[in-house]
């Protein structure tokens, strides 16, 4: 007998206890009971029924918590389950307790012999400097690895189930080129279920539209290094790098103004920092990070960043219609060794760090830290309004990675280009598919999270 049935069993309790233990009532079986010979020691049954069902109405609602968890504890079986036929399925449906117990972003990189789930040959969405295998990596360990959190397990991604969650549904992807990274490293682990269709409004490869048919699914990049306006200054700049004119205060309307349709919006942003700036705020310089402009003051990177992310989540805060959820993708440390990346800089390790072999310090970490900072002021204020924004936090898990860069193998060796050797971006296959494990979790969790409430 179940929790659901304790009602029916308090109900035959108490017919048994007024039949066998009142005192106005005989002790004997049913078959020898013969009513008394006088009235007044008899109960009426009117009485009886009465004291009966106030017992119950006054009882039964002290089973609705009982009720109520017992409801919880199988909430996991509406969560969509995989394809048959997909060779990798999972036994994701998770409690509701794990939602709370298990922090998927601190482990380690374990191996997995399985991976990858796509070749650069079987996916036309990667980009020539990331197709690290067609121009010539030697190596392929740097595929062979799973996230692994230190107190549970992180399925790897399964394309069916992420579909049917996204049915329907619309999803942006607003920021630099590791955020489009990020599309086509999910385009490629998508391709065993579908390939979009380009819907895209223009031919600017910034701004591009992909759209599943039979989900009815859009994803869609804007780019926005900077998260607010900004213009070139200076194609040169103090570094060769150009020198960029970020507007603090002010929104970049190219994404502002096209995302309130969107499901969920996946903001990053942090390497363009690096470059020469100058502030404005209020249409007046403010300082500028290694302008070496005369009475202009260095207030560094870390103030244009502070400000940038606090522009880009007021904008989303004030949005009037949107409904959806902001996934905060957290800063992906580069790796360059003996040098910065114009100065002969490079990646060349050929497999990821353990945990206690490195850790987030200096630039990295008040990148991060800053990120982490001005996301907990605007979760706050987005709750106020019913919106949800939330931490894809993939930094440690990316901090381990120094393996899983193009390094000199995005372009021929004979080829002139700007960046030589990338430690910036990420090879595909490769690292960066694990985002997509992180993501669809997250989905999960959050469907959890909404069926209970």
């Amino acid at each position: 007998m179940t929790l659901c049935d304790c009602p029916t069993l308090l109900c035959l309790s108490l017919l048994f206890f007024f039949s066998h233990y009142s005192p106005s009532l005989p002790k004997m079986k049913f078959q020898d009971y013969e009513p008394p010979s006088s009235p007044k020691h008899m109960i009426p049954k009117v009485t009886l029924l009465a004291i009966l069902v106030i017992l119950i109405f006054a009882v039964t609602p002290l089973w609705y918590p009982l009720l109520s968890y017992s409801s919880h504890l199988n909430i996991n079986k509406n969560i969509p389950s995989s394809s048959s036929s997909y060779d990798q399925r999972q036994e994701e449906n998770l409690p509701s307790t794990y939602v709370e117990k298990c922090d998927i972003f601190s482990g380690e990189w374990v191996p997995n012999p399985k991976a990858p789930y796509y070749t650069n040959k079987t996916c036309w969405a990667i980009h020539e400097h990331q197709n690290c295998i067609k121009y010539g990596r030697p190596d392929s360990e740097f595929m062979k690895w799973r996230w692994k959190p230190s107190e549970c397990e992180l399925p790897i991604f399964n394309p069916f189930q992420f579909l049917e969650i996204v049915k329907g549904k619309s999803m942006a992807f607003v920021g630099d080129s590791v955020g489009r990274n990020q599309m086509q490293s999910m385009i490629c682990l998508l391709s065993r279920v579908e390939w979009p269709i380009d819907v895209s409004y223009t031919t600017d490869e910034y701004f591009k539209r992909w759209k599943y048919p039979s989900y009815n699914f859009t994803m869609a990049t804007f780019w926005t290094p900077h998260l607010v306006r900004s213009k070139m200054a200076d194609s040169h700049g103090p570094s060769n790098t150009g020198l960029f004119n970020l507007y603090l205060d002010e929104v970049d309307e190219k994404w502002t103004t096209q995302i309130e349709e969107f499901d969920y919006i996946i903001l990053d942003g942090g390497h363009w920092f690096y470059r020469p700036m100058v502030f404005y705020e209020k249409q007046k310089i403010v300082g500028c990070h290694y302008c070496l402009l005369e009475n202009v003051p260095d207030l560094t990177m870390f103030y244009g960043y502070r400000k940038a992310f606090r522009t880009a989540f007021k904008a989303i805060n004030s949005l009037e219609n949107f409904k959806g959820i902001v996934f905060l993708r957290t800063f992906a440390p580069s790796h360059f060794e003996n040098g910065i990346w114009n100065q002969g800089g490079n990646c060349v390790r050929t497999k990821p760090s353990r945990s206690n072999e490195t850790r987030l310090e200096g630039t990295n970490l008040e990148l991060y830290m800053i990120q982490l900072e001005e996301f907990k002021k605007a979760e706050k204020e987005g709750r106020k309004k019913g919106l949800k924004l939330k931490l894809l936090d993939t930094t440690q898990a990316m901090l381990l990675r120094p393996d899983g860069h193009p390094s000199r193998y995005g372009h021929w060796p004979q080829e002139n280009v700007t960046l030589y050797n990338d430690c910036v971006h990420w090879c595909l296959p490769g690292p960066i598919d694990t985002w997509s494990d992180f993501l669809l979790e997250m989905l999960k969790m959050e469907g959890v999270r909404s069926a209970i409430s």
